[in-house]
């Protein structure tokens, strides 16, 4: 029987090999980058990530012709399920959305600031060769990372999406709401808890302003600052020496990602309560082929026990909210802050193994011996 995440790395290898073969030399410079673990620089950049509208590195749409846009897109659907590949498309249509909710009128010094074009794809090593590779495409709300090592995806995290705005209008009286099951699920779940658990649920009646290890390479309490957002360059958000939470003392150590998981384990929950946690869990993991995600392993009862939901700010719906699960190899987080709680980001991301590091450690300690 064939191995799902050694078929999804073929389809991989496959589109990344005709988009970097239809790139001229200069596009293939900033585009091709050395294999992971080539070097200290080369994985700093591989772990470098973003989800504000910066320099993610790597060859953007306007670099391109529309046929390789079209085999960037290729990729792109390798590593996605089909919903996952149609909610990363409608998020970055949204920059068109959000132009307009800012009447035109953002400038950050370059040609267009909320640009659908500002989307960066880098390939790391040879697609399919015996060396460990990878890819990240990324821009505004959207943060794609994935690796294979001997043939294999092994790491698909940290993944992120958001939504500016998360609910738009559609005609006939529709909405437009990419992320609104993550929310709407979350929210389900931690009403319904009993005072107690509800309780224990909620680290602190104000929501952070971001989530809580923003773009950290690794998961480890590091407080990230509002400048760590931003590659360095002509824009620094004002506060960049405030941590994205925007909170300190007392009220950022409440939420603060610990080792320990903080909030309501899955083994307090009764049956409809755990239901939703896994259908929560579905909105997250469900993004990556289904071959390759981790969803599955969530049919144990005792893998599903361990997962724990955290809250801050209100349950109110339209309210500025926050919220978590973590367990064993798993952490999620979201807020739905600014703009009247209508701008949402997304993240999962696996704590032991973000960018594969550990399996790249250990195949580099197989194959690389003295």
């Amino acid at each position: 029987m064939t191995d799902p995440r050694r078929q999804v790395a073929e389809h991989m290898a496959e589109a990344a090999r005709q988009w970097l073969d239809s790139l001229d030399p200069d596009q293939r410079r900033v585009a091709a980058w050395p294999s992971p673990g080539a070097g200290a620089a080369a994985e700093t950049e591989r772990t470098r990530w973003f989800y504000t509208p910066t320099d993610h590195g790597g060859l953007t749409f306007h670099q391109q012709r529309p046929a390789q846009h079209r085999l960037v897109m290729r990729l792109l659907a390798t590593g996605l399920s089909e919903a996952g590949y149609t909610t990363v498309t409608t998020v970055l249509g949204l920059e068109n959305v959000l132009d307009r909710a800012e009447d035109f009128a953002v400038n950050w010094g370059r040609e267009r600031t909320r640009d659908p074009g500002m989307y960066y794809l880098r390939v790391f090593g040879e697609p399919g060769g015996s060396q460990p590779w990878g890819w990240r495409f990324g821009g505004h709300h959207v943060s794609l990372n994935n690796l294979v090592v001997d043939g294999r995806v092994v790491s698909t995290t940290p993944c992120f999406l958001g939504a500016d705005p998360a609910v738009s209008p559609l005609l006939g009286g529709a909405t437009l709401r990419p992320l609104g099951t993550a929310e709407d699920l979350a929210r389900e779940l931690v009403r319904s808890l009993r005072p107690g658990l509800a309780e224990r649920a909620v680290l602190l009646a104000r929501a952070p302003n971001d989530i809580a290890t923003g773009n950290s390479a690794r998961v480890d309490g590091r407080v990230v600052r509002r400048a760590d957002l931003w590659r360095p360059g002509p824009h620094v958000p004002d506060r960049a020496d405030h941590p994205v939470t925007g909170l300190d003392g007392a009220s950022l150590q409440a939420v603060t990602v610990t080792p320990a998981p903080k909030g309501v384990p899955g083994a307090d929950l009764d049956g409809g309560q755990r239901e939703l946690m896994r259908a929560l869990l579905g909105t997250y993991l469900d993004r990556v082929p289904a071959g390759v995600s981790p969803l599955r392993h969530y049919d144990d009862p005792a893998t599903l026990d361990a997962v724990h939901l955290a809250w801050a700010g209100s349950t109110a719906p339209g309210e500025p909210h926050y919220y978590r699960l973590q367990g064993p190899r798993l952490l999620i987080e979201w807020t739905n802050i600014h703009r009247g709680a209508n701008h949402a980001h997304a993240v999962w991301r696996d704590p032991e193994n973000d960018f594969g590091g550990d399996v790249l450690a250990a195949h580099h300690a197989t194959h690389h011996r003295a």
